[in-house]
């Protein structure tokens, strides 16, 4: 039995650094040869990084993606590889490259374009007009991209029944949000075992401004079972070795898949015959790995590392700072950024005032220490007073309100901003998804900075994602009392979050049904929620867009994140009370 060799490449891929995506794309190809790999494939648009938005409307960024092909094409010497790119032919196509020993053999253009939630693809692209597969020695194998697989009746079938495909190559950038590996999966398994093929799915992982890509590439058998799996969230070369015959066996067995075939019009696939001889490279032995899975709360947090890791790195910083408060949404940040760029990076910022309580300040010190990250006090005190003497005056016989409290907040802002200028340090905003759907939040105050962390995170999936991480380092990186006290501002004397907001036990779901699942009051009511609160919750999310607009991009966690997921009209006359 002659075995096929094959390698996924899932890389982490930098959106516009057509060299250096370049540079690791040839490293792995240098490696794919070492390992005894006969064809490699790399992630969805791996020359110019995913997604390349606006980009793709200078014609120098299309020019330069082709340019950094033709570097790499020369350096396939013994291997066929399918690379990622954007091709032009008049109109831009999102493509695939078959590339086989230093000659390009043909280009496969996207058919299925998403244009959903964060996916604009049909704002620059045409879909492919033709599909086709390719003889190799053997073996013959399809290419297709991402959302392409995503069809049952899409070019994989063709490829299979027509072109009688024993493999299929699906390469990815499919950004991430919760358990959409396990939707994966499950369409994964019943493509390859519908259509009786290996299916190879590369996804490329990093992240990219608000999106995560999670890796976790597979390889099918033509049962439809997982031979492989790679690593989430981490750059990996995931190996495995095809025995062909396996198709040929599974296909004999299954009159269905010869009725199907007979439905097929036998002239809408090209077959391009690539070499007719069967290679025999010797193979060193190697550890094949099915990486688990990690589990929702793990899988989580490891994406809000990685986006903010790659984010602060992708951006040329090297430094972050964050405002410490004592409370649990900057102590989980804190964590966060300590895991993605080290300890020796982070500057956390006390920034007191006589609302301020004694349990904030041994907190934060407390959890600073815990974390071996430098801490800064700096009293507003003084900051506070001369807004008061300089506002006198137009404020006079105006009672304290609210602008008093978010002047506190501003002032805060403006010091992490004054020392992100100085220093070079990125702002870390510590607000989480809650208060930012209900505007529970101070515009250039504590909405100030460069990056929102915990954009995407409900209040109650915070407290889950700290006890995760104090469980993984069996102790307390985030101090107890943190995680025991009830939320507040600490903006005025008592203040507690549920002064203003309802208990975010009964909250969290309802903002779920509401922004994530675009339920009405009344579907809202009917789940067992008091009318009062839903349309108080409703009225607050909907008045608060304007604030939204303004934030700073976040990692997306659900599968409908504010941002690209949710774009609502701030000038909205509609209601639906």
């Amino acid at each position: 039995m002659h075995s096929f060799r094959v390698g996924l490449a899932q890389i982490n891929c930098t959106v516009g650094d057509l060299e250096g995506n370049t540079r690791k794309i040839i490293h792995y190809m240098d490696k794919a040869r070492k390992m005894g790999v006969e064809l490699v494939c790399f992630p969805e648009l791996s020359i110019t990084g995913y997604p390349p938005e606006d980009l793709l409307l200078k014609p120098q960024f299309i020019e330069d993606n082709l340019k950094a092909l033709k570097k790499i094409i020369p350096k396939t010497g013994g291997l066929t590889a399918v690379v990622g790119f954007v091709d032009k032919n008049g109109e831009i196509y999102n493509a695939a490259a078959i590339i086989h020993n230093k000659k390009l053999v043909d280009i496969y253009h996207k058919s299925n374009l998403p244009n959903y939630g964060v996916f604009d693809e049909y704002r620059y692209f045409q879909p492919a007009e033709n599909f086709s597969v390719y003889q190799l020695g053997n073996l013959v194998f399809g290419v297709n991209i991402c959302e392409d697989i995503w069809y049952p009746e899409g070019p994989a079938k063709s490829q299979a029944l027509i072109g009688e495909a024993h493999l299929i190559v699906n390469i990815n950038a499919s950004p991430y949000h919760i358990g959409k590996w396990k939707e994966r999966e499950n369409m994964l398994s019943n493509r390859a075992g519908d259509n009786r093929v290996f299916l190879l799915y590369n996804n490329m992982i990093g992240g990219q401004d608000e999106l995560v890509f999670d890796g976790m590439g597979m390889v099918f058998n033509p049962q439809g079972k997982i031979i492989v799996r790679g690593k989430q969230f981490e750059e990996d070369f995931i190996l495995a070795d095809l025995d062909i015959e396996e198709v040929f066996r599974a296909r004999l067995h299954d009159p269905k898949w010869r009725r199907e075939k007979e439905k097929y019009n036998l002239k809408s696939l090209n077959k391009i015959e690539i070499t007719k001889k069967t290679t025999r490279r010797e193979k060193p032995e190697v550890k094949f790995k099915k990486a688990e899975p990690l589990d929702s709360i793990a899988e989580i947090y490891k994406a809000l590392v990685l986006g903010t890791k790659d984010y602060i790195r992708k951006n040329g910083f090297s430094k972050a700072v964050l405002g410490l408060s004592g409370g649990i949404d900057s102590a989980l940040v804190a964590v966060i950024a300590k895991d993605a760029i080290g300890k020796e990076n982070i500057i956390s910022v006390f920034m007191p005032y006589k609302y301020t309580s004694k349990q904030s300040y041994t907190d934060a010190k407390k959890l600073a220490k815990n974390l071996g990250v430098r801490i800064i006090e700096i009293p507003i005190n003084r900051v506070y007073e001369a807004y008061k003497l300089t506002l006198s005056s137009e404020f006079r016989g105006k009672k304290p309100d609210v602008t008093e409290e978010n002047i506190q907040a501003r002032i805060r802002g403006n010091i992490l901003m004054a020392l992100s200028n100085k220093f070079g340090w990125l702002v870390l905003t510590t607000g989480n998804k809650s208060e930012l759907a209900m505007g529970y939040s101070t515009m250039y105050g504590d909405m100030a900075g460069g990056f929102v962390v915990l954009k995407d995170i409900p209040k109650t999936l915070v407290y889950k994602l700290a006890e995760c991480r104090n469980k993984q380092e069996k102790k307390e990186l985030i101090p107890q009392e943190i995680l025991n006290r009830e939320p507040t501002a600490e903006l005025k004397p008592g203040q507690k979050d549920t002064d203003t907001l309802p208990p975010y036990s009964i909250l969290d779901p309802i903002l779920k049904l509401y922004v994530e699942e675009d339920k009405g009051l009344k579907e809202i009511k009917d789940s067992g929620f008091e009318e009062k609160i839903v349309k108080k919750t409703i009225q607050m999310v909907d008045r608060s867009e304007y604030k939204r607009r303004q934030s700073p991009p976040g990692i997306k966690i659900t599968h409908r994140a504010f941002g690209k997921d949710r774009r609502l009209p701030i000038t909205n006359k509609y209601k639906g009370l």
